[in-house]
């Protein structure tokens, strides 16, 4: 038996149970839709009005049942601000979770929301324009209206309370003025079913989509843009590390693991929902949504990386008009070309609300979003959010091995890859849980033959085809964004067992830096596992700089440079590749490094390979010794010394509400050691030096960071940049500043006991 103590958590020891109940989590529902889902459709699609742009104030029974429900909750504040929600059900739980975050950072909901609904342009004027289209491309709302419509009951619940906490703290605070959304509706949690919001649609560009659809069909051949170059997939803000340790490799005999995402700052809540039925989740929740993203409960926990997996796919089709449509060719036979209607209203700059109706196309493959060559198109990705959102909720409730295994075979964490650690001592890696199988003679990193169905995909590959680690007897797993042929170093799978789609990249600085510090450890505590992801190791840098000092070796004595850079190269030929905030080598290495990229990435590309590998063998003395030169007379004119500490530059400063952070040189910041991922540094730190200022600020990387021990008790310890709120007046909005700087990670409180011992404040919604 257990009791509830007065703040509703069970403050008796709980047993565990010996069975655990089934995980609400069935299997993903694949295509064609269904009779019910294509009914619930028309049904939405008949009313006179879309409930999205609906603003009306809740009525008298609306507010009872939410009052209701609020008396069943309670919200406990523990001394870093962080909320620990209870309620007799998961609903009740969704519910005071969602309003505890709006009372910490509304305005990031609303934002994320805005984005999830193509709706910026309502708050941000007409620049988001395409950005929305974009977004309405494959997100529609009478869609997920009909979505909710079939969803099973437990899922409705949940939406519905979500709905309700989030429409009750505005019921509640009636000071604050939302941009956009001043009513949330239940099917709208569908719009944002996965923690990295937009990381599939984000890849399609939107100067390409303008190009297409800005002029209409007759200006739509002309519309070609050249792709921007992507992202290197080991910098910021697209960065992650996983670890887990094995028991058999740490001294007390429990798996350990750590969560340890790189996202722009204040991405995420840190956040911890209890309910009787099961839940007991800790962890950052990304603002706005009603799971736990990367966390723990008490048995198991799981930290999710961006994966370089190769799932989304252009189509280049083949289109004709007839009679005024269009028309496209698979296999010689001809198809129509879907076309819908679709409306995104924008504020001008009067403040008037505009809107533009645009006429899009879509094949089976998937929206259209520009032309190459003459043709058309599409994109095609994961479009489930329905099983994507059970799937998101489920895994919270995974206490073993196969409990998660089960969650993982709805495949519909398609962005993601995930390392995960539980109690019965199990480690493992998952590769991208969406890869559909496809030709493997194919390459898919470029726009396909459309009108050949052989490119169709296929169903997702199994988990048994796809290449994950489970109990590696090297006991040690990582991923850092890098490939998965490295996962468990020789325990790893094969590269050539799996297709080419698998994965588009190789290696990272991250990862060798990781392999390092983790191959032939039999040592590990938690308090040694933080240590470990604050490792000060670089070794992105070590073939650039010997390439530098050789260059400054081959170069004459007449050189007049000579003379100028011997004290800045002596520096770096003692350095040891470790950043540190005294360490001036960091500061001279880095400077030098960004001009040297920025001077040769144009001859790298005609030579056809990476910059790091063009400066480690290629580039010239001068080039070497310009970029010194530079990096030395920029330090000198910013700070008055090349000689100048990497800390002094390098700083963290959180000094207002705004979502894009300003900086300010003059106002308190802290000095931070980490560097940048994309040089090897598994605690990330990247910057920005905003125009008029010197020094740099940080604004990704190390965002959220957990360490977490599985035992008889789950131990925990974490850090969140700044603070868990979003007010200034908060005393929580930066009072993990300095704790974050210096990789001082804070006791995690996930037990009754602890949390009453550390309560700041216990309260049910409404009542604050």
């Amino acid at each position: 038996m257990v009791r509830a103590g007065p703040d509703g958590y069970n403050v008796a020891d709980r047993p565990r149970p010996a069975s655990r109940p089934a995980l609400p989590v069935p299997r993903r529902p694949m295509k064609p839709r269904s009779p019910a889902f294509t009914a619930a459709l028309r049904a939405v699609a008949a009313l006179p009005v879309l409930v999205a742009f609906v603003a009306c104030a809740p009525t008298d029974p609306e507010v009872a049942a939410w009052e209701a429900m609020a008396e069943e909750i309670t919200i406990t504040r523990d001394d870093w601000g962080i909320a620990h929600v209870y309620g007799p059900t998961d609903a009740h739980a969704v519910f005071g979770a969602i309003y505890a975050q709006a009372e910490d950072d509304f305005p990031r909901i609303e934002r994320n929301f805005l984005f999830s609904q193509g709706r910026l342009a309502e708050h941000y004027g007409e620049e988001e324009l395409f950005t929305d289209l974009r977004m309405r491309l494959f997100i529609d709302p009478v869609e997920m209206q009909a979505l909710y419509a079939e969803s099973p009951q437990w899922l409705k619940d949940l939406m519905d309370a979500w709905a309700g906490g989030l429409n009750y703290y505005l019921h509640t605070h009636p000071d604050v003025e939302p941009w956009v959304l001043d009513r949330f509706e239940p099917w709208m949690a569908l719009t944002f079913s996965e923690g990295s919001i937009g990381g599939d649609i984000e890849r399609v560009n939107v100067r390409q989509l303008q190009a297409f659809y800005d002029e209409g069909p007759g200006g739509m051949a002309m519309a070609e843009l050249d792709i921007e170059e992507p992202l290197v997939d080991w910098e910021e803000p697209r960065g992650s590390n996983g670890i887990a340790i094995a028991p058999a490799n740490t001294v007390n005999g429990n798996a350990l693991l750590l969560i340890n995402p790189h996202t722009s700052f204040f991405f995420r809540s840190e956040l911890h929902m209890r309910s009787d039925e099961g839940l007991n989740a800790y962890g950052a929740s990304t603002w706005g949504q009603f799971f736990i993203y990367q966390g723990f409960n008490e048995d198991a926990g799981w930290m999710h990386t961006s994966s370089g997996v190769d799932n989304i796919d252009e189509y280049l089709e083949t289109v004709v008009e007839r009679d005024g449509a269009y028309v496209y060719l698979v296999d010689g036979e001809e198809r129509p070309v879907e076309t819908k209607e679709v409306t995104v209203r924008y504020r001008t700059a009067s403040g008037e609300m505009a809107e533009r109706t645009f006429t899009t196309f879509r094949t089976h493959h998937g929206p259209i979003v520009r032309v190459e060559d003459g043709r058309w198109v599409a994109t095609a990705l994961m479009e489930e959010p329905l099983s994507a959102l059970m799937q998101s909720y489920g895994r919270t409730k995974a206490r073993n091995l196969a409990d998660y295994r089960e969650n993982m075979s709805m495949h519909t964490n398609s962005s993601n890859n995930t390392v995960y650690a539980d109690s019965e001592g199990n480690i493992a890696y998952w590769h991208s849980n969406f890869v559909p199988e496809r030709r493997n003679d194919v390459d898919w990193t470029e726009p396909v033959d459309g009108s050949d169905s052989r490119n169709d995909w296929g169903e997702p590959h199994s988990i048994e085809e796809t290449p994950n680690v489970f109990n590696p007897s090297v006991g040690w797993i990582q991923n850092t964004n890098n490939w998965p042929y490295s996962a468990a170093g020789p325990d790893s799978p094969d590269e050539d067992a799996y297709p080419r789609y698998f994965q588009r990249g190789g290696e990272n600085a991250r990862g060798i830096h990781a392999i390092r510090v983790l191959e032939g450890r039999t040592d590990f505590t938690l308090e040694s596992l933080v240590e470990t992801a604050y490792s000060s190791q670089m070794p992105g840098f070590e073939p650039l700089v010997p390439a530098l000092i050789r260059a400054y070796d081959r170069a004459p004595a007449s050189d007049a440079r000579k003379a100028a850079l011997a004290g800045p190269i002596d520096a770096l030929r003692s350095w040891d590749y470790r950043w540190g905030v005294e360490s001036v080598a960091t500061s001279v290495a880095t400077y030098w490094a960004e001009d040297m990229i920025d001077r040769v990435a144009g001859a790298a590309r005609a030579a056809g390979v990476s910059t790091n590998d063009f400066i480690a063998g290629r580039a010239t003395v001068d080039q070497h010794l310009a970029s010194l030169q530079a990096a030395v007379e920029r330090l000198e004119a910013d700070f008055g010394s090349w000689e100048t500490p990497w800390g002094e530059i390098n700083r963290f400063q959180r000094i207002t509400a705004e979502i894009e952070s300003t900086f300010d040189d003059d106002a308190p910041s802290l000095p931070v050691g980490f560097h940048s991922g994309r040089w090897g540094s598994l605690a990330s730190f990247g910057t920005r030096q905003p125009e008029g200022l010197v020094r740099r600020y940080g604004t990704s990387g190390n965002s959220f960071v957990a360490v977490v021990e599985f035992g008889d008790r789950v131990r925990a310890v974490a850090v969140t940049a700044g603070g868990e709120s979003g007010d200034p007046t908060s005393p929580h909005f930066n009072d993990q500043a300095e704790r974050y700087a210096t990789g001082n990670l804070r006791p995690v409180y996930y037990y009754p006991e602890e949390i009453e011992a550390h309560a700041e404040e216990t309260y049910r919604p409404g009542a604050r």
